[in-house]
C-alpha cells in the first residue's frame, strides 16, 4: 500500500508554508545538483518545483535539503 500523506508533520507544514508564501527556494539533490524555484505542491512522494520556466517533479528521496532563498 502507498505511503499516506501526513500534513501534521513539521516537514509537511514547512513545505506547505513555502507553497502558500510562494517563496523562492534552493533544492539540493542527493546527486549534488541544485535547483532554484518555487514549490507548487507536495504529496507523499514528490514535490513540484517551478524552476527556470519549467515544472520539475522531484522525488522526496532525491532531496538532500530545501533552503529558502534570501
Amino acid at each position: 500500500m502507498g505511503q499516506e500523506f501526513e500534513p501534521g508533520l513539521p516537514s509537511a507544514r514547512q513545505i506547505q508554508t513555502l507553497i502558500r508564501s510562494q517563496q523562492s527556494v534552493e533544492v539540493k539533490l542527493m546527486t549534488g545538483d541544485v535547483l532554484q524555484g518555487q514549490i507548487r505542491w507536495q504529496d507523499p512522494n514528490c514535490i513540484k518545483l517551478q524552476a527556470e520556466g519549467s515544472d520539475i517533479q522531484v522525488w522526496n528521496h532525491a532531496i538532500a535539503y530545501v533552503k529558502v532563498q534570501s
